[in-house]
């Protein structure tokens, strides 16, 4: 630790750091645009101008290294005109089109220029105009408003392992660019859109959707893959409009995957709103109600094999195999073979976690698995490892286009077995004689007949200081490992007379598996298919993006996302109908309501409460704390509630009609 005076104030921090950084530690904001934390240090935009005793002009505090005992200026009256003269230069040629701009209301050159920047121009040119460049079908690009920080060039260098981006011209012709046109042929390519500091690069999809002020935030976790990045949902009224990335520098730090990113909107293609019943050849809409009693029978009467995936929640997946036991049904996960890791709990000590890539090593591993698509987030964390410590890299897999140096070797089983072993001339050597080697576990080891667990306590006794990262397709690989569900087997479809498929995709593995065992099939999913169009029954439960799930993710951290979207149609939460089945007190009041009316009871984000077909009811119910209602639309014109009795009593009225439905002893 060092002592530092910021405007005359004594603090201590740690050495090896820049004023910039010593700043930001100790609670003091320093305006920039080039400088993020992710990438190297530039310099270039001065913006981060401070004043150093001794020194005949300001100092970019993102470039100047801590001295003991510096005295530094933050807010000088020489500081803040070299801001508002830095704020003026930048704004010269930059477009006054902020209105129309994707970046209004969340741009830092606003925010900066609001905050430092004076209140006229000494600019009586006409401004330049520069050509948009293409970037590929997700980034956005209005060249005029750049200010060449070059972050965009420094990510797609450093980070992302391309060079499709740089700086072209010189002086008033700078310019941000591609020489050659072309895509930003990356899997983390859409991260540079939260990196512009103003609006030339945005996103495509996102353009013209909303303003900021209007979107609402849930925080969640990525579901696309088994690293569990931390995200933020934005949404306006019923439609999720954008996903970004949620600093966690113990996981995704602040990058996210494209396909995090920009897989939100296949949420809303092909969605199930009804209970749909096959008869003959036609689908025809049934009723909760009829649709339980059915389920009900169905569950005492037949033998019943359940099919479930990677990605189901944790929770869902216990209510589940709880239901296993009581009503002696079979519970089965759609996946390759594996048998159990004891090692499961976070906390234990013999778990590696994903911040021990950080660790002091000279080697990696990477087993029966392309990391560039599968894991994309842990590529990146590789690469940079890489190119910032003597770090080499091999790879047991066929030969594919990767941006970090990978030497592939080509091993077969007999060379395999004999590296577990010790005994290959080569692989075992380095692998044993350095320290923390990392080594990256894919699922296809099972179909060679190498299971994860028995490969990793091999490695283990060669090497005990390794660390293994053991990378799953799925979300939720490891929760369900944890819960010891048994895969799906040939033996189990041919003894099941009834196949409940909860949460499947439709892929070629489900085509080939479940169609042609000629069974009843119950397809619970929120979204339909092709394939769901040639089974028996079609229950529409609620998305990803409508209820909560707890998930394991590749280090086995528990995470939970967050309930962001209010059902739709007449779909439910898989819980509240797996807490039915278990007998639950909640859910059976609302079997009861659904019996009652032909549609259930509804409610939207205005508290208002429509109730169908009914003419007059009367609830006394007692030990009832929660009533799960479900959404519409519907205007404020229309319904009105009103609270006259007492706190514990509603009554809603409905102003078309006379009807009256009074709701006693509700409880919130």
């Amino acid at each position: 630790m060092i002592r530092i005076e910021i405007n005359s104030l004594s603090f201590l921090v740690k050495s090896n750091i820049s004023v910039l950084e010593a700043c930001k530690y100790v609670g003091i904001n320093i305006p920039r645009f080039c400088y993020h934390e992710i990438l190297s240090v530039a310099g270039n935009c001065r913006m981060c101008l401070v004043e150093i005793e001794n020194t005949p002009k300001p100092v970019a505090s993102c470039a100047a290294p801590l001295l003991n005992n510096m005295k530094i200026f933050v807010d000088s009256p020489l500081v803040k005109k070299a801001r508002e003269n830095v704020l003026e230069s930048l704004l010269l040629q930059h477009p006054s089109d902020c209105p129309i701009c994707d970046q209004g209301g969340e741009c830092d050159l606003q925010d900066q220029a609001k905050t430092y920047g004076g209140d006229f121009s000494r600019f009586l040119l006409n401004k330049r105009g520069v050509e948009d460049k293409y970037c590929g079908p997700l980034i956005k690009t209005i060249m005029t408003r750049c200010i060449h920080c070059t972050r965009c060039v420094r990510f797609s260098m450093e980070i992302a392992g391309l060079d499709c981006l740089g700086t072209l011209n010189r002086g008033g012709s700078t310019e941000i660019g591609n020489y050659i046109s072309q895509n930003f042929n990356s899997e983390v390519s859409g991260n540079v859109i939260d990196l512009c500091p103003v609006g030339a690069l945005t996103s495509k999809p996102y353009a013209f959707k909303a303003r900021p002020w209007e979107l609402r935030t849930t925080e969640s976790i990525d579901l696309t893959d088994s690293f569990g990045s931390n995200v933020y949902i934005n949404f306006k009224e019923s439609e999720i409009v954008r996903v970004l990335p949620k600093v966690n520098n113990l996981i995704n730090e602040s990058i996210i995957s494209d396909k995090t990113r920009f897989s939100y909107d296949a949420s809303k293609s092909q969605r199930l709103y009804k209970i749909l019943i096959k008869k003959e050849t036609k689908f025809i809409e049934s009723n909760w109600s009829f649709f339980l009693d059915l389920l009900q029978k169905t569950l005492f009467t037949k033998k019943v094999l359940i099919v479930i995936n990677d990605e189901l929640g944790l929770e869902n997946a216990s209510l589940l195999k709880t239901l296993s036991f009581k009503h002696n049904f079979s519970l089965k996960v759609l996946n390759n073979k594996e048998s159990f890791d004891n090692f499961n709990f976070y906390l234990n000590k013999n778990l590696n976690k994903i911040v021990d890539i950080k660790k002091e090593s000279k080697i990696g591993l990477i087993f029966s698995t392309n990391i560039k698509i599968e894991s994309a987030l842990l590529n990146i964390k590789l690469r940079l490892k890489n190119i910032n410590e003597d770090f080499s890299l091999y790879s047991q897999n066929q030969n594919y286009q990767s941006n970090v140096p990978i030497s592939f070797i080509n091993l077969n089983f007999k060379k395999t077995i004999s590296f577990l072993e010790g005994k290959h001339s080569f692989l075992s050597k380095i692998f044993i004689s350095f320290k923390n080697p990392i080594v990256c576990l894919g699922s296809g080891l099972n179909l060679r007949g190498l299971n994860n667990f028995q490969f990793k306590n091999h490695l283990k006794n060669l090497n005990a200081s390794s660390i293994f990262l053991d990378i799953k397709l799925a979300c939720n690989s490891k929760g369900l490992n944890f819960l010891k569900i048994d895969s799906l087997s040939k033996e189990d479809l041919i003894a099941s007379e009834c196949v409940f498929a909860i949460n499947l995709d439709n892929n070629e593995q489900i085509a080939k598996i479940l169609l042609n065992c000629k069974k009843e099939i119950f397809w619970f999913n929120s979204h339909g298919s092709k394939f769901a169009l040639k089974t028996n029954i079609l229950v529409p439960i609620a998305s990803e993006f409508e209820e909560e799930k707890l998930l394991l993710n590749l280090e086995s951290r528990p995470q939970k996302t967050l309930k962001t979207l209010l059902n739709v149609g007449n779909s439910r939460n898989l819980n509240s109908l797996l807490l039915f089945l278990n007998g639950n007190t909640k859910s059976n009041f609302y079997s009861f309501l659904s019996e009652i009316s032909s549609k259930p009871l509804l409610f939207d984000k205005f508290n208002n409460y429509f109730l169908n077909s009914v003419q007059f009811i009367d609830f006394k119910f007692k030990n009832i704390n929660y009533l799960n209602l479900y959404p519409i639309k519907s205007s404020l014109e229309d319904f009105y509630l009103s609270n006259k009795t007492s706190k514990n009593s509603l009554t809603m009225i409905k102003c078309s009609q006379e009807n009256r439905v009074s709701v006693n002893n509700f409880f919130s």
